[in-house]
């Protein structure tokens, strides 16, 4: 009888001890107790009983998991996220030549002549690659003619040869009335007025 008795003796021992180190947990203290207890008051070997499970794995269920784990921040299975910039670079345009005059200059030249150039419109964008990409340095549209300034007499030339019949050039200066509303007849108003600039 003694020798039955011992092991269950020193399983309550153990889970006495296993308790008192894991903190005041009342709610696994008498789980543990009634486990070990069980089988010492039936008289029934402690290897027979289905409940008597090790202790530590009782009371490894009743702790809590420890704060460091549900402090962790996220793994993030993704690489560092790329910038994009907030606007496109700025668009460079090639410059005029030095001895023509600019599209700005042209239009109040037309002004001052009397010649009618109705809501100007600085479009010089739209000679880069995002826009035309014509290459050309300064562009000025008007409901009667659009101006083109260009960097050099040749890149001119080849627009003016493009839109056939329908500009006219100077030097590094096109006028193009495939937009525009202006009569034939006064067109020429418009050339002289260009010729008399340089």
């Amino acid at each position: 009888m003694i020798h039955r008795s011992l092991p269950a003796v020193a399983v309550l021992v153990v889970a006495v001890a296993l308790t008192a180190g894991c903190g005041s947990d009342d709610a696994g203290r008498p789980e543990v107790a009634s486990s070990v207890s069980a089988p010492a008051a039936s008289g029934l070997p402690s290897e027979a009983t289905p409940s008597a499970a090790p202790p530590s794995a009782s009371g490894a269920a009743s702790t809590p998991a420890p704060p460091a784990a549900a402090s962790a921040p996220p793994a993030t299975a993704q690489g560092p996220t790329e910038r994009r910039p907030a606007s496109p670079p700025p668009v460079v345009l090639p410059k005029r030549p030095s001895g023509a005059p600019g599209a700005k200059q042209v239009v109040e030249a037309f002004k001052a002549a009397g010649l009618k150039v109705p809501h100007p419109k600085d479009r010089s964008v739209d000679c880069g690659p995002d826009g035309l990409g014509l290459g050309c340095s300064e562009l000025i549209a008007t409901d009667a003619v659009t101006v083109y300034v260009f960097p050099d007499e040749i890149s001119a030339s080849d627009i003016a040869e493009t839109w056939g019949g329908q500009s006219y050039q100077r030097g590094a200066v096109v006028l193009n009335y495939l937009e525009a509303k202006t009569p034939s007849a006064d067109r020429t108003r418009y050339e002289k007025v260009l010729a008399g600039l340089r």
